[in-house]
């Protein structure tokens, strides 16, 4: 079914309910890998610079936010891994499934961007219109 399933992740409410349904589909197949997305956009760049001072703090502070979903994949034995990018996170999100080839993406409708919470998750929306494999936004 699904082997290799992309989790995007931002800490986001959103985002650790993303990571249930991920542990849901990765129990369906035993030998299934979840890989862990979490992308820094220039703003939260900026504004996480200003927040900390040096990068050991920057780098706890982001691995904070993936700490829950990192915790139910470890007490549901599923195999897992981070990969941390920067860019813009929809493009970023769909280029990285794209190039490694992702079984499926499983990505929250609405992230911690308030901007963004106007429309239908607007990161959620461009991956799914742009990943070549199936999407899975959850709210």
């Amino acid at each position: 079914m699904f082997k290799k399933i992309l989790l995007a992740s931002d800490g986001s409410e959103y985002s650790i309910r993303a990571c249930e349904k991920a542990v849901e589909l990765a129990h369906c197949q035993t030998d299934s890998e979840v890989t862990i997305l979490y992308v820094v956009d220039g703003t939260a760049a900026k504004a996480d610079a200003t927040y900390h001072w040096n990068a050991n703090d920057l780098d706890r502070s982001r691995r904070e936010k993936l700490e829950i979903s990192e915790r139910k994949l470890t007490e549901a034995s599923i195999n897992y891994n981070i990969k941390v990018l920067h860019g813009d996170p929809g493009p970023t999100i769909v280029k990285f499934a794209n190039d490694e080839h992702y079984d499926l993406v499983i990505i929250g409708s609405r992230g911690l961007n308030s901007l963004q919470e106007m429309v239908l998750g607007s990161v959620s929306h461009k991956v799914a219109k742009r990943a070549n494999c199936p999407v899975l936004i959850v709210k």
